[in-house]
């Protein structure tokens, strides 16, 4: 029914909190745009099903009278509404194995798909995102990780006082931990037996910067990643300082023709001509955050025989924590092997026998590997999804999704971002065909 939204229950994980639209979002919709919206109750969701009613909204379980399903995570394969549209975030435009099936059961049931990711702008850049929210979580997250590690350690840390931040009330009381342990480590400084903290932050994006605005709130001595290649650097890191380097791509590719330049257009246009030198900092560093974009076919930044060598000797190398924000499994960091819940967000990789073990203890990297950091900051991240999200819903609803792909009336960016419909993939999708099982 045209004019009329759905909102979903987030079902594929209980500790998914989040929203596409706040009761505040519902509010106006129905009010200034008169626009019906549904939603479904939930258990686990920050906001109440009370607050969705009272903003005008009605509370069913049936969705199958909407014109359009909001949602933020996969829909569960029984979950979907044959024939109708869904926009979520799908996780398929790799080809990602995992998600294959989701897009095998789309095409049979002919629903319309749009995903958040593909919502860009004439320049390619993404409309509707989490990621900073993202940063945020996975540099305290790792920050946490860090001062935990250093705790089965016995090394007294400013950074153990740190908790997981879906431990705080909000995100600014996670902020003002981490200001708080910026004060001691300015004051105090790290014990004579403390590794010296170098953070190093991979990526040219959204999550980068959200990480990037966190590690700040800390006492930083910023440093170009060639100063970590210089003689007996670590041994001149401040004890009062966060040592704070930050890659570019431009930092860790290497075209494989000897003095060719980095540039960053044909390396995505020919990816095969660049290789991965990242490694080469990575004695010097503490923790790795990756915001990195990565897909199949582009360079690694760390690999499984480099961590394996790296950790072979009986001797604690600097490295403690790999904070995989962008969670790519067997992606850009090889060795992340799955990704984490909330609930149990990291473990250790460990090297020899090419496996896990979950917590902070053994001989190996601790990996964080949550692929849905912002939902630990649920109501922050819903409220500025929704606000991005708002001024183009009105159009999804009075589309008419029983039309052919080339007439149906959508905002640009949401028309690029449909990537099935009637039980075929769009013509922008069509690649994924190889991947479908």
């Amino acid at each position: 029914m045209t004019g009329t939204i759905g909102i979903r229950s987030e079902t594929k994980d209980t500790t998914e909190k989040r929203a596409a639209l706040t009761p505040e979002h519902v509010k106006k919709l129905i009010n200034e745009q008169n626009l019906k919206v549904v939603v479904q109750p939930s258990n686990y969701r920050i906001f109440p099903n009370d607050a969705y009613r009272e903003a005008g909204a009605v509370i069913a379980d049936d969705l199958n009278d909407c014109n359009i399903i909001y949602g933020v995570k996969e829909v569960p394969l029984p979950e979907l509404y044959a024939g109708k549209a869904h926009i979520f975030f799908s996780h398929t435009i790799k080809g990602q194995d995992y998600n294959m099936p989701l897009l095998k059961e789309i095409l049979q049931k002919k629903v319309t798909l749009l995903d958040y990711e593909t919502v860009v702008n004439d320049k390619g850049r993404r409309l509707i995102f989490f990621g900073n929210f993202a940063g945020y979580v996975g540099m305290i997250n790792s920050l946490w990780a860090f001062g935990q590690r250093m705790k089965t350690e016995g090394i007294d840390s400013p950074f153990s006082e740190l908790k997981q931040t879906n431990q705080y009330e909000s995100l600014d009381e996670a902020k003002k931990a981490v200001i708080e342990v910026g004060k001691n480590l300015r004051t105090k400084g790290l014990p004579p037996e403390h590794p010296p903290v170098v953070v190093a932050l991979l990526g040219e994006g959204n999550v980068t910067q959200g990480a990037i605005d966190v590690a700040d709130l800390l006492p930083v001595q910023q440093l170009q990643p060639e100063e970590l290649l210089a003689e007996n650097a670590v041994s001149r890191f401040s004890k009062h300082r966060v040592q704070k380097v930050v890659f570019h791509l431009k930092h860790w590719l290497e075209h494989k023709e000897p003095g060719t330049p980095f540039i960053e257009k044909e390396y995505f246009a020919k990816s095969a001509d660049y290789h991965a030198v990242f490694e080469k900092y990575v004695e010097k560093l503490t923790i790795i955050v990756n915001g990195n974009f990565w897909a199949p076919g582009l360079p690694k930044i760390l690999t499984k025989s480099f961590i394996k060598a790296h950790f072979s000797t009986e001797k604690q190398p600097l490295l403690r924590v790999i904070g995989d924000i962008s969670c790519d499994i067997e992606g850009s960091v090889e060795f992340n092997l799955q990704a984490t819940k909330s609930d149990n967000p990291i473990y250790v990789y460990l090297p020899e026998k090419d496996d896990l073990v979950f917590g902070v203890q053994g001989h190996g990297p601790v990996v964080l590997a949550v692929d849905k950091l912002p939902s630990e900051v649920p109501r922050e991240a819903s409220h500025a999804f929704g606000t991005v999200l708002l001024p183009f819903v009105a159009a999804t609803a009075e589309c008419d999704f029983t039309q052919p792909f080339e007439k149906l009336q959508l905002p640009a960016p949401f028309k690029k971002a449909v990537i099935a419909h009637q039980g075929h993939l769009t013509p922008d999708y069509h690649y994924l065909e190889k991947y479908l099982p």
